[in-house]
């Protein structure tokens, strides 16, 4: 069972060849302003893990991005159904060009049709930050309007996939990319919705 009492986010370290090291600033960003916003105490000091250990379930928040491949073996994909089945979360934001590989092994792990498109309705968007337009767009990548794909364990959220959004670009240091403070802002937010949802939603 996961314990939920650990303060620190975890970042996946997956293989297939993807850059899942790609955003190194953004869960250390992201806990600092979650800390002076809403008043969690995370640790900016996050853990990386691997998805076939034990150790995942240490951390009931995992986040998954990069631009590229990526592969499940058996072991990771059943340790992956272990965590979400107690009551873990895991945020999988596509940096732009991951979208064609995490979509067949999400339907490979937990079947075709599973991941459903969430509405601007949904809890996620609503608090502590409102975005009445659900997800909002950070980065421009094809144009295409920003999607909030769920993943559902017994009636909870326990997954959540960003795509045409690249929220965790946001997450980083300023100069990295030079986004509008608004635009980073937005993406702040919204994942300190996430976190307060995954903290919230399953484990208190």
């Amino acid at each position: 069972m996961v314990s939920g009492q650990t303060e620190k986010l975890a970042l996946v370290k997956y293989r297939g060849g993807g850059d899942w090291y790609a955003n190194p600033s953004a869960l250390s960003n992201l806990s600092e302003f979650c800390n002076s916003q809403i008043g969690s105490s995370l640790n900016p000091d996050y853990a990386t893990v691997e998805m076939g250990s034990s150790e995942i379930f240490e951390y009931p928040f995992l986040h998954l991005t990069g631009h590229g491949n990526i592969i499940f073996d058996k072991q990771e994909a059943d340790n992956l159904k272990r965590y979400l089945e107690a009551g873990g979360f895991v945020h999988i934001d596509d940096n732009y060009g991951m979208d064609e590989f995490i979509r067949p092994e999400l339907n490979r792990i937990f079947g075709e049709g599973k991941l459903q498109l969430l509405s601007a309705d949904h809890p996620i968007f609503k608090g502590p930050f409102n975005f009445q337009e659900g997800l909002p767009k950070i980065h421009e990548h094809d144009g295409q309007a920003p999607e909030a794909w769920g993943l559902f364990i017994d009636g909870r959220l326990a997954l959540v996939y960003t795509y045409e959004c690249d929220l965790s670009d946001g997450w980083e240091d300023p100069e990295v990319h030079h986004d509008p403070e608004d635009v980073r802002l937005k993406a702040l937010q919204m994942g300190a919705n996430l976190i307060h949802y995954a903290f919230n939603g399953s484990f208190l």
